[in-house]
């Protein structure tokens, strides 16, 4: 008899193209992996309505959800209206006591909305305001790995990221984070496992890492 496959559904990064999960690679005879990708919200779209239309590309029961960044975000608000097997983030926040103080700042300012985001395409504009790391050797990347530079998304998910309000986690949700975090540094991260000398983008250039434990921790073996 053989062995029904697990369903791991990949949400991106904000603005972020499926492409970031290429070197994601999971036993075949076991898993079965779906990339998700964003749509452009609906005017003054709630983050739970948005999410609800994101179930809708779920096309299997009690699946896994893996979001990084604001993936991991947008993942926890999915598993409110759908059962998952396992509920992963990386690189991401699991409540809003886990935001950096400068996010907290542009809540409480509303500086969120003076973020210039009809220059996204200059990508050194987007990655100074929207993820706030240098940018000397990690351009390549996001030129090759930002795909959504709509405007109203990008304002509608800067907002949505800085002004999330979710209190508490599931219990059971499993977080996965690099020590060298700038965007989401680990001093305001519990409960993680922790990726020695992982960055914001772990899940490109750590992807051997993945590789070899996701499994693990989806079954649980």
């Amino acid at each position: 008899m053989s062995q029904e496959l697990i369903h791991v559904y990949l949400m991106p990064g904000m603005a972020a193209s499926p492409k970031i999960f290429e070197y994601i690679k999971l036993p075949e005879n076991q898993f079965k992996i779906h990339l998700l990708e964003w749509l452009i919200p609906i005017n003054n779209e709630s983050i739970t309505n948005y999410a609800r239309r994101l179930c809708t590309n779920i096309k299997h029961e009690n699946v896994v959800l893996l979001g990084v960044s604001f993936g991991g975000v947008m993942v926890q608000e999915m598993s409110k209206f759908i059962s998952v097997k396992k509920l992963i983030i990386v690189s991401s926040v699991k409540s809003m006591h886990e935001l950096p103080k400068r996010m907290l700042i542009a809540k409480a300012t509303k500086a969120y909305a003076l973020v210039p985001t009809q220059l996204a395409s200059k990508i050194d504009v987007f990655e100074k305001y929207a993820f706030g790391e240098t940018i000397s050797k990690r351009i390549e990347l996001y030129k090759k790995y930002l795909s959504v530079n709509d405007n109203n998304y990008l304002s509608w998910a800067i907002k949505e990221m800085v002004c999330w309000n979710q209190e508490t986690c599931r219990p059971d949700i499993i977080h996965i984070h690099g020590d060298k975090d700038s965007v989401f540094p680990i001093k305001n991260i519990k409960n993680c496992i922790v990726i020695k000398n992982g960055t914001h983008i772990a899940i490109i250039n750590k992807y051997k890492w993945f590789n070899e434990n996701l499994p693990k921790l989806i079954t649980g073996s």
